[in-house]
């Protein structure tokens, strides 16, 4: 299972931090993404980090503004988000990729097996 959690309301210009928390699996053998679904938008994807998180992945539009990190001893990946702004409003959902050692950096929803039931972020003033 895949918990997320953090989101909430903050202003342009904000930060948050998201924690999606694991169990039932053997957390540091997987890649986990964060991926983001805003109303009427398809789900994208946003930043992965590789098992032993030593590779980091991030889509353009965030790149510079929010750092991915995990922590194996607490089974937990985050999400900082810095200087966030509108159009960063959306569900956030964290995923655990399929396969074992496996690192994909292109964000292929189908790639992923487990879902965490999302976090709302909104960004507004």
């Amino acid at each position: 299972q895949l918990q997320a959690c953090g989101g909430g309301l903050v202003q342009p210009g904000g930060s948050l931090r998201l924690s999606c928390a694991a169990s039932g699996f053997t957390f540091d053998d997987y890649t986990i993404g964060w991926f983001r679904q805003a109303p009427g938008k398809e789900r994208e994807g946003v930043s992965l980090i590789s098992w032993r998180g030593d590779r980091t992945y991030y889509r353009d539009s965030v790149k510079g503004r929010f750092t991915i990190s995990r922590d194996n001893a607490k089974n937990t990946v985050y999400l900082q988000m810095s200087s966030l702004k509108p159009e960063d409003t959306a569900v956030y959902y964290c995923a655990k990729v399929g396969l074992k050692f496996r690192i994909y950096t292109n964000f292929s929803r189908r790639l992923y097996d487990h879902w965490g039931q999302g976090t709302q972020v909104t960004v507004s003033s």
